[in-house]
């Protein structure tokens, strides 16, 4: 009888240790890509608004949320209440919901 053998087998800690890293930096990497897609979008939004209306950078927000299987993409833009259509262009609402 072996005595080594009364305490049984220790198991490798090695594949475990193994397999949470590869999970932690997964997640590490999923969330540096979210925060550069954040970033081009913030970038890309302001640039598309800025055509038509003078906007502030820094009032201009985006965020993601993420919850199971659903993203949330939120974005949003503080305008000035003299900020002005390129062109002159105005819009007037009549009383019924419809531009003039």
């Amino acid at each position: 009888m072996n005595i080594f053998g009364l305490f049984g087998r220790r198991s490798a800690t090695a594949p475990v240790a193994r397999e949470r890293l590869q999970i932690l930096l997964a997640h590490e990497r999923k969330s540096a890509r979210d925060s550069d897609l954040i970033g081009v979008l913030h970038k890309e939004v302001l640039a598309a608004i800025s055509k038509h209306i003078a906007v502030d950078p820094d009032k201009v927000m985006v965020k993601m949320h993420r919850k199971d299987d659903v993203s949330l993409l939120e974005i949003d833009i503080e305008i000035e209440s003299e900020a002005t259509l390129e062109g002159d262009v105005a819009f007037e609402e009549d009383v019924s919901g419809k531009a003039a």
